[in-house]
């Protein structure tokens, strides 16, 4: 009986009848996701992402907005099609810090309030759930 209950469960934490096998929809979908820190160092600037169905990424980084997709199957994580107005300011090494970060994460991680992005270097970055 401990077994048929454990193999429910399995099934029960499955999203509901959901095509979207992305971080979208494993707990990542509809918040924004403020980075705090890039292998283990604070991040000294303002970085947030935010997820929506279809594998649409919205973020914002130091200096400018940036948009991409990311198809790549839960735990996987992958940003493609890039778009982002180079504008300078103050901040552009942050800002470059963030996006070279990003495009070296391969893994996700999801927790109620945290978001855990990494690669089999050792890179990881960390963000929190922000309103």
């Amino acid at each position: 009986m401990g077994r048929l209950l454990f193999i429910i469960g399995v099934f029960a934490a499955l999203p509901a009848c959901s095509s979207d096998e992305t971080l979208t929809a494993y707990g990542a979908q509809d918040t924004n996701w403020r980075l705090i820190q890039i292998d283990g160092t604070p991040y000294g600037a303002r970085a947030v992402l935010r997820f929506s169905p279809g594998g649409a990424v919205a973020g914002l980084a130091p200096c400018n907005r940036f948009n991409a997709v990311q198809t790549a199957p839960y735990p996987w994580f992958a940003l493609e099609n890039v778009a982002i107005i180079r504008t300078a300011c103050p901040d552009l090494a942050h800002e470059h810090s963030l996006m070279t970060a990003l495009d070296e994460m391969t893994q996700s991680e999801t927790a109620p309030g945290t978001l855990l992005l990494s690669n089999k270097a050792g890179r990881e970055m960390l963000f929190h759930a922000t309103e």
